[in-house]
């Protein structure tokens, strides 16, 4: 840290001059890098997530597109291509290694092996995508093992996925080559995977949340790891991004310099970004702060552009098609319908701020020969609409969304993203789910009274629309549910993943209960 003055030139920093000058304005830093996120779950298109991004001092993001993948195919991640280019920021997109994540569950494409190839031919797509199939990684699967020899006949770094995985399991799913994850939970589980070579990517997003759980690791451990997101939904993004994640670990007493080699530094060296370090010749990619001792985020620089200063974004909205795939029929409340079962049931049990469930066995209510809703026990119906096709919907239980009266729906299911909703009885099930038929995708709230409606009108996932008026609107909706009697931190974000059958205990598909252990369906 020293006294300069720094001057730019066609984008590029021209010189770096040391001044004695004691006067000293503004710090100047590198942009802070997300090193994994899914732009779709912000709810908005790569341009909008720009705008309310650089307000933060991000600068790039290391950006799966599997959500829209799951949707549109390869049309869906030339379409997040095509738009994050078209606003000054850098998005690096991955070929989504695993669409569908599974083959449990009905998604609207599929990107195979000549669709990965064709992705990951193009210099823009800079990576394979999270690799989250590690039974076929352990199990050495023929098709998984291609996808895998494609990344690195193009010499593109592989992104991991591997929840759980430790001792051998994870030194035989690391020794393919897989060289990053974001999924770990503990401490233990992040060293144990350290010790094999791994990069670990310390994630805090709308839904989990494993800072705490790891950020101890960092003084030991900065030089092999990074920051992410992973998910975060607009609300969370308009607040703060990973500024909050280095003013939290500078709170903690860790150097200032370790800290930011995390934040700035590793993801641009590990996945060769073209990103500026705030070096003689560098891309002008840097950000001015107030103070070491606040750290607020006053400017943002791209590519000598400023795009942003003391919370004002300067990037302009662009104009957004809206490619999209609904084609099934409302439903009726008979669908939703459970047969009265004798004995204890597999109940989904949410943990707030984590991906993973826990398995119940709990004996439900029963009515007039079927299993209901008891809203006593905070026992509640979960049901996934198969989006794509007309099919009956998968109905279960779950236990901890809190929900008094009503229902809460969402088309953002990952990764299928077919309609998955939550409800104290089947005329609310109903309802919620037709509502997002009806607008072709969306988040819906709906009680005795009011009905709610956040249109997502992009592959059913995202929508076109002003970033900061969207996290108003999303911010509405996540309010009724919460008045609705839920205690979830985002319980949009917790219901968008109890159909992600890649990350254990149970979960729910189109096609039924899945066992995320066993990796096989639940018969009950």
């Amino acid at each position: 840290m020293y006294p300069a003055i720094l001057s730019v030139e066609s984008g590029k920093i021209k010189s770096i001059e040391k001044t004695a000058d004691p006067v000293i304005d503004q710090f100047l830093l590198p942009g802070f890098v997300d090193a994994h996120v899914h732009i779709e779950s912000s709810l908005l298109i790569p341009s909008e997530f720009a705008r309310m991004a650089v307000v933060h001092g991000t600068v790039a993001t290391v950006s799966d597109p599997h959500e829209i993948a799951n949707v549109l195919g390869v049309a869906g991640v030339d379409y997040m291509i095509e738009n994050g280019n078209q606003v000054p920021f850098h998005f690096f997109f991955g070929a989504p290694s695993c669409v569908p994540a599974t083959p449990f569950e009905t998604a609207g494409a599929e990107v195979g092996l000549e669709e990965l190839e064709y992705l990951l031919k193009k210099p823009s797509v800079l990576y394979l995508a999270e690799m989250m199939n590690w039974p076929g990684v352990l199990h050495n699967d023929p098709v998984v093992m291609a996808k895998l020899e494609l990344a690195k006949k193009y010499k593109k770094p592989i992104d991991g996925h591997a929840p759980g995985l430790k001792g051998k399991d994870a030194f035989n799913y690391i020794k393919h080559g897989i060289s990053t994850d974001h999924e770990c939970f503990t401490s233990e589980e992040a060293l144990d995977k350290l010790k094999h070579g791994m990069k670990i990517l310390i994630r805090e997003g709308s839904a989990a949340k494993n800072f705490e759980a790891l950020i101890d690791l960092l003084p030991q451990h900065y030089r092999n790891m990074m920051f992410c997101s992973d998910d975060k939904h607009p609300d969370s993004l308009e607040l703060g991004h990973l500024d909050q994640l280095i003013k939290r670990s500078l709170a903690k007493g860790f150097d200032l310099y370790e800290v930011l080699q995390v934040a700035c530094l590793n993801p641009v060296v590990h996945y060769q970004l073209p990103v500026g370090t705030l070096q003689v010749g560098d891309p002008a990619d840097f950000i001015s702060i107030n103070s070491i001792e606040d750290f607020s985020v006053t400017g943002c620089w791209i590519q000598g552009e400023k795009v942003a200063e003391k919370g004002k974004s300067f990037i302009k909205s662009v104009e957004a098609g809206t490619p999209n795939k609904f084609e099934c029929s409302p439903k009726t409340a008979q669908e939703f319908a459970i047969p009265a079962k004798t004995g204890k049931i597999p109940v989904i049990q949410v943990l707030d701020g984590e991906l993973i469930t826990k398995r119940l066995e709990l004996e439900p209510k029963t009515e007039n020969g079927f299993c209901v809703s008891d809203t006593d026990r905070d026992l509640l119906k979960i049901s996934v609409i198969n989006r794509y096709e007309n099919a009956p919907p998968a109905t279960a239980f779950i236990k901890n969304f809190g929900l008094k009266e009503g229902a809460i729906a969402s088309s953002v299911g990952h990764d299928s993203h077919n309609i998955i909703v939550v409800a104290t009885d089947d005329e609310f099930l109903a309802k919620a789910c037709n509502l997002l038929i009806e607008s072709s995708g969306g988040l819906a709230a709906v009680d005795a009274k009011t009905e709610k409606v956040l249109p997502l009108p992009v592959a059913g996932i995202m929508t076109n629309a002003d970033g900061y008026e969207t996290s108003k609107l999303y911010s509405e909706i996540d309010q009724m549910a919460k008045d609705m009697g839920s205690k979830l931190i985002s319980p949009y974000m917790s219901l968008s993943f109890m159909a992600l059958l890649v990350i254990p205990d149970l979960k729910l598909s189109d096609k039924g209960l899945f066992d995320g252990q066993a990796f096989s369906f639940v018969q009950w």
